[in-house]
């Protein structure tokens, strides 16, 4: 495995994440794949109002016993034949299932681009979740370190004293089995960093050999600020602009256009038709009266003179089709695309139902968020100040070790819990953004 080295380091910041997890992602990709697809629907679509036209060509060998328009009788001969005919038919009535299926081709279009769009919301979403997370643990990483620092030199300051006399033993074997604890704690949160990158690194399809330094994002104070919400206006706003409920929406016209496509098949259809034709056959002959009128002449007739002038044949026609009975086949497919429209009208009320429980969840978190950002900010200056009482009164000897390890560690624990709260506030607003559908490529907090 190569070496990496500072060199080798690529520095990314939060909205840097977010554009590379848009342009690599392959979710993103298939989708825009599938609306591809959805405009050759709606091309397709279009192309049943107009006409077709193909051309066809043909030649074929005969060999045996067959009529001779040259004798006037049956004998044992080989004829070789070429045909070509153009044809075009014009649909002038199909029950209106053109009309059904343009329509419907429209509206699946427009469900594959607001299902794109949901895509991408996802997309940043979970790039900028698995980023904070990143952030997070680096945060508590380094609150961890400054923790055992802090545990070190208290262990020189015990050493100092165990050595003078003025504490026992047991002291210096306490703090060396704090320092211990400590650095397994550091170790924790480094594991917990790197897991974290590596699955953003995943997530942004980078190199899993490079590495990479992310960006502690500025956090400003306004961003720690709570905000007064009301339920009822976020479900509104969750249901007015969430892409997935316009998608679901969308699916149910989708369903009616293809029942209406259905139906149509119990209508009659008319339609158009042109066509010309021509053939060639090297036994043909052209039989005109003798002169004097006695008898007929046989006249072979060239390619050209046939295929171009004496054997074209032109046609026009209207085609009526009624249909009487066709096996069900109707009944069955107008029968199925009504269970697809209930189904389509179920799941939108599921999709509205989990939005509602979406939106309700986030709003609860983030009350309780606001609550915590008040109790953590007063427990971690009561925990400091506490901690720094302890540490004047131990060195005056007044305090014993163990009532400092006590006052550092629930100094330390409210210090991450801050720090955790801190980050679950700013991730929870976030996470309202997603739900109520407007948070968008640009990140800040």
């Amino acid at each position: 495995m190569p070496e990496i080295t500072k060199a080798q380091v690529q520095q990314i910041t939060l909205n840097e994440a977010v554009s590379i997890a848009l342009e690599k992602s392959i979710e993103i990709q298939q989708a825009a794949n599938n609306l591809e697809r959805s405009d050759a629907a709606v091309q397709s679509a279009y192309g049943q109002f107009l006409p077709n036209l193909n051309a066809t060509m043909g030649a074929n060998r005969t060999t045996g016993r067959q009529f001779n328009q040259a004798t006037i009788s049956f004998d044992d001969f080989t004829q070789n034949a070429i045909s070509g005919n153009l044809g075009t038919s014009v649909p002038l009535f199909t029950g209106w299932q053109n009309i059904s299926n343009l329509r419907q081709a429209r509206t699946d279009r427009e469900a594959a681009q607001t299902s794109f769009e949901r895509q991408r919301e996802d997309i940043i979403f979970n790039t900028a979740s698995s980023f904070l997370q990143v952030i997070l643990n680096l945060e508590l990483l380094e609150i961890a370190k400054d923790n055992l620092e802090t545990a070190k030199k208290q262990l020189e300051q015990v050493e100092a004293q165990v050595d003078v006399g003025m504490r026992p033993i047991v002291d210096q074997f306490n703090q060396e089995a704090e320092v211990a604890n400590n650095e397994l704690l550091v170790i924790q949160r480094q594991s917990q960093v790197n897991t974290s990158k590596v699955q953003l690194i995943r997530l942004l399809q980078l190199d899993a050999l490079q590495d990479y330094e992310f960006i502690v994002p500025d956090i400003s104070t306004e961003a720690i600020i709570p905000q007064h919400f009301e339920l009822t206006e976020l479900i509104e706003a969750a249901l007015s602009n969430r892409k997935d409920i316009r998608a679901a929406e969308l699916q149910i016209e989708s369903a009616e256009f293809a029942l209406r496509s259905a139906r149509s098949g119990y209508l009659p259809t008319l339609s158009f038709s042109a066509s010309i034709s021509s053939s060639y056959g090297d036994q043909y002959r052209l039989r005109t009266p003798a002169p004097g009128g006695q008898g007929f002449v046989t006249e072979t007739v060239g390619f050209s003179d046939q295929f171009f002038d004496q054997r074209i044949n032109r046609g026009l026609g209207f085609n009526l089709s009624i249909p009487i009975f066709d096996r069900f086949q109707t009944r069955t497919a107008v029968t199925n695309r009504q269970i697809d429209l209930k189904n389509s009208r179920l799941a939108l009320i599921d999709r509205q139902s989990l939005v509602f429980q979406e939106v309700r969840q986030a709003y609860e978190d983030y009350v309780a968020l606001t609550q915590e950002l008040a109790t953590t900010e007063i427990a971690l200056r009561a925990a400091e100040k506490a901690f720094e009482t302890q540490q004047e009164r131990y060195n005056v000897g007044s305090s014993t070790l163990i009532e400092l390890t006590q006052a550092n560690n629930a100094f330390f624990q409210a210090s991450s819990q801050r720090v955790q709260t801190i980050y679950q506030f700013v991730f929870q607003e976030k996470l309202l953004d997603y739900f109520l559908g407007r948070i968008t490529e640009d990140v800040t907090f």
